[in-house]
């Protein structure tokens, strides 16, 4: 009994002022180390597996590229061409197929990485530089350049190309409701410039016989005409364009969740716009100067690629700029053998092509929003 009382004697009593003391359970916060799970590591190996294989697909269509043409070069032809200058064959692979097939890679980079940027930024997927009529203002500014100023080389059409290219992007974006701009308003307004702008480009072809003349082929879009000089004059902004979007996938990628997201995840929604039509005027500006208008090329390729790579542009970029190419360069020497001993001009072939397969994706429930 006495034992009894002591132990409760001796038990605190609580006082009214007491507070009750509430252990909460630390937050837990991912140490720096830890590990990938393994099913996003077998994503990343499928994803750099299948670049490398896209990146081997490109280097076989270089190579029929540069032995394919009006006349056929066995493979042997084509590497003494390549590498001895005595040779009968250094003439021809040096001059005219070995700059035509780099432009191609150029081109078909830049307009493949321009159609997915666009369509990221845009949340439409149909933007491409061809629909959204960008390729048809700088094809604008270079008839004008040609017409009026006497323009006639490259270098002197790659700073009209990328000065329309601007204008019409900016406008379109402009005309198409801006930040609240909607699919349907840009396509839109796309379609009603580039309207505009190639009636405007035949109306100055059809009455300057020197510009239509000069500018025939160029119009259709083509790589018959690519030389060294060409390849050295647009190479500096095409690269410079890459880079640029390149640079800003991970941006894109915050901003697809809404400015606001962006920002917590210490994007600037207003630098990452301006840079990627810094990008698009580089890109769509340099190809079109040096090949003329392209469509497809920039709308389909992201379509098919995003099925491989889904949304994340750190993936979807590079295997734009290695698959587009191959497009390119594909259609270029399809249209070469199809066409002999002429040839059809790259710019119809990508068209002839292109309509099709984009029915084909947009039947298969696979064009969606970016």
């Amino acid at each position: 009994m006495s034992t009894a009382v002591r132990r409760v004697a001796t038990t605190p009593e609580p006082t009214l002022d007491a507070t009750p003391t509430v252990t909460r359970p630390a937050p837990s916060v991912p140490a720096r180390d830890t590990p990938v799970p393994p099913a996003r590591r077998g994503r990343h190996a499928a994803r750099a597996a299948g670049l490398v294989a896209a990146v081997a697909l490109l280097g076989v269509i270089v190579v029929l590229s540069i032995a394919v043409g009006a006349k056929a070069m066995p493979l042997a032809d084509v590497w003494s061409g390549l590498l001895q200058r005595d040779a009968t064959e250094y003439a021809v692979v040096h001059r005219m197929r070995l700059p035509r097939t780099l432009l191609g890679l150029l081109a078909g980079a830049a307009l493949g990485v321009a159609g997915a940027v666009m369509q990221a930024l845009t949340r439409n997927p149909l933007a491409d530089p061809g629909l959204l009529g960008i390729n048809a203002g700088a094809s604008a500014a270079v008839a004008t350049a040609a017409a009026f100023l006497g323009v006639t080389a490259v270098g002197g059409y790659v700073w009209f190309a990328m000065l329309g290219a601007a204008v019409v992007t900016a406008l379109v974006y402009a005309v198409g409701g801006g930040r609240g701009a909607t699919p349907a308003r840009l396509a839109l307004a796309g379609a009603a410039l580039n309207a505009t702008l190639y009636s405007y480009v035949s109306a100055v072809m059809l009455l300057d016989t020197a510009s239509l003349e000069r500018l025939r082929f160029w119009t259709v879009g083509s790589l018959a005409s690519a030389d060294s000089a060409t390849v050295t004059r647009v190479l500096p902004f095409i690269l410079v364009g890459l880079l640029v979007a390149l640079a800003a996938a991970r941006p894109l990628n915050a901003l697809a969740l809404g400015d606001d997201a962006a920002r917590a995840l210490g994007a600037r929604p207003a630098l990452i716009r301006a840079a990627v039509i810094v990008a698009v005027t580089l890109l769509c500006g340099a190809a079109t100067a040096a090949c003329g208008p392209i469509v497809f090329v920039g709308l389909l390729v992201p379509h098919l690629v995003r099925a491989l790579t889904g949304p994340d542009l750190r993936w979807l970029l590079p295997y734009c700029a290695v698959l587009a190419p191959v497009l390119l360069l594909g259609a270029d020497v399809l249209g070469r053998v199809l066409g002999r001993p002429g040839e059809l001009q790259v710019g119809m072939v990508t068209a002839v092509l292109g309509g099709p397969l984009f029915l084909w994706l947009v039947a298969r429930g696979r064009v969606a929003h970016p």
